[in-house]
């Protein structure tokens, strides 16, 4: 929904109950007797993925603000919750609290990211795919405390687990068909009950290693939702909110509060839920949206806590329903007062950090710059470093997953690295994003495709050593509606390890989850199949960076123009 002016949307549900129970004539005198609905406030977020420091370059604005930080965040989240009665106030989440995750909270596999949310206030969250990146164990364990069975406490101090319950109503164990965390849970607010049903999506295991969901067995969301949901009827429960780790997207002029041609999975789940169901909190997509489908509310908050979404829900005293249902979704300025005890856990993990950071994982023979050598007159051609990179995930995935190529985007590659030695956090500095890496079947088309698509956005992908084509600097660039016409690519000039590249065949290839999900504008690349994902891109490096010191800066010689070839 999206209606000029408006900055919540809303859903009114009288008519609905009119519609399903027949009219009721009401006089006003007994209107007035009626209990005034109790107000319950619900501050929602998604996709937080351990960003305790505020995010920068792109991801560090929403809405033309800088935003985001998790010492911002707790104090606007309690500015709300005082807002709406604190005591009425219930804080949720919608899966990917952890997981691709910055320095500080991933070294520490994320306990800083779960303390700091705990800190914050947050009552629960539903399960989202990257809180499997480690598998079942290692979540329990993050749910519910203990040191790490490998690196211990790392901090030095006992890990208690998570002040918030995690919701997880369709992952199930596969040997006892139990869910792994509970499906549900009721919360009371002045004498009404409501209800939280969590789950993430149903293709997580598609898109998560095999050994992070060994053991398990996903369900559908909407099946899954309605069954809960019926449960939850059976036990008194008429408010019921679901938390899913599944979204949809809407068109590029859309706000952070509209809803402008609204599509993805999100809307199939959705349209097929109950009626008894009124809200769903999605994530997933690192989407901003506020929408209504099939009479619901449906909500995100884009990601790395950039966002707030506070929901207001009026439910009668006496029935339980939900009779309205708005939300804003509100940014995570930086102009307030940083929240103390946010501030002095930062500090703490960050001393902590120090020996990690400098801890020493591999060496160069020369810089390894990221500046772009020029392309026929643009700035689109290979980079020394972006080439290492494209090695290093190609290096990551060629056996395991059978990559026989990988592309980087330029904008992923942050920072150049000096002569010498290399240490951690230099390496996270050139890779801050933990993006996963992706290893998906492309067929011939496919490729030559995404690589016409580059003069079309602008943006070269940086080629694995296995990867060479020819670029004739006279060729046409496709339009944008039809990136697979352009002539820039010499036809049969594109080779994988020194074998041409065929329209109909398959080949695996590895880009970062970012790409794989059609960024920068590659959107070819969402056609890809049978797609696995796998290590963070940062782990990749340092492997590589470890194995392969010293680092020498590769040739820039993977993409070649016309002009230098020989004439036949």
């Amino acid at each position: 929904m999206s209606i000029p002016g408006m900055r919540r949307a809303a859903i009114g549900l009288t008519a609905l109950a009119v519609a399903a129970f027949g009219a009721v004539t009401t006089t006003p005198d007994e209107a007035d007797a009626r209990p005034k609905p109790v107000d319950v406030k619900l501050l929602a977020l998604n996709d937080f993925h351990g960003h305790l420091e505020p995010p920068t370059g792109s991801s560090g604005a929403i809405a033309g603000q800088p935003a985001g930080g998790v010492e911002y965040l707790a104090t606007h989240l309690a500015e709300l919750a005082e807002a709406g009665r604190k005591k009425n106030t219930i804080t949720v989440a919608a899966g990917d609290l952890i997981g691709a995750s910055p320095l500080l909270s991933a070294a520490f596999h994320d306990e800083p990211a779960i303390e700091a949310l705990s800190l914050a206030g947050l009552d629960y969250a539903s399960v989202g795919n990257h809180e499997f990146d480690e598998g079942a164990a290692e979540l329990l364990r993050i749910q519910n405390g203990g040191c790490h069975p490998v690196d211990g406490c790392a901090d030095g101090t006992p890990y208690k687990g998570a002040g918030f319950q995690y919701l997880s109503a369709n992952a199930f164990k596969t040997s006892t068909g139990k869910p792994l965390l509970p499906p549900y849970a009721i919360h009371k607010v002045q004498g009404v009950k409501v209800g939280f049903i969590g789950m993430t999506l149903e293709g997580t295991p598609q898109i998560v290693s095999q050994q992070g969901v060994a053991g398990l067995t996903f369900a559908d969301e909407a099946v899954t939702a309605n069954r809960y949901a019926h449960e939850l009827r059976r036990k008194g429960v008429e408010a019921i909110v679901v938390l899913l780790h599944e979204g949809g997207t809407q068109a590029g002029a859309g706000g952070i509060n509209d809803c402008v041609d609204f599509t993805g999975p999100v809307v199939d789940v959705v349209n097929r839920m109950d009626p008894s169901i009124d809200v769903v909190v999605s994530g997933h997509t690192h989407q901003a949206y506020n929408c209504e489908v099939n009479n619901k509310l449906v909500t995100s908050a884009s990601s790395f806590g950039r966002l707030i979404t506070d929901i207001d829900l009026k439910i009668d005293r006496r029935s339980g329903d939900v009779l309205s249902a708005t939300a804003e979704n509100v940014v995570v300025t930086r102009d307030v007062t940083k929240d103390a005890r946010q501030t002095a856990l930062i500090d703490r993990y960050k001393e902590v950090l120090g020996p990690v950071a400098g801890r020493e994982v591999g060496t160069t023979a020369e810089a390894l710059v990221r500046a772009q050598e020029t392309l026929f007159g643009t700035s689109l051609g290979e980079s020394p470093l972006g080439n290492v990179i494209a090695d290093a995930q190609l290096a990551a995935t060629d056996d395991e997953q059978g990559a026989v190529a990988a592309f980087m985007n330029p904008g992923g590659v942050r920072a150049d690295l000096d002569a010498g030695t290399v240490t951690y956090e230099e390496a996270f500095t050139v890779q801050p994003f933990a993006n996963n890496l992706v290893t998906l079947d492309l067929t011939g088309a496919q490729l030559y495709c995404l690589l016409e698509q580059q003069f079309v956005t602008g943006r070269t992908l940086y080629p694995s050593s296995t990867v060479g084509y020819t670029v004739d600097p006279n060729g046409t660039t496709a339009p944008t509606a039809d990136p697979c016409a352009g002539t820039r690519v010499v036809p049969g000039s594109l080779t994988l390890g020194g074998t041409p590249v065929t329209a109909d065949a398959t080949y695996r290839v590895t880009v970062n989850n970012f790409l794989a999900g059609g960024g920068d504008g590659f959107s070819v690349l969402t056609g890809g199949t049978n797609a696995v994902t796998g290590l963070i891109d940062l782990d990749a490096f340092v492997a590589y960076l470890t194995a392969n010191s010293p680092v020498s800066a590769p040739a820039l010689d993977r993409i070649r123009t016309t002009a230098e070839v020989p004439a036949a």
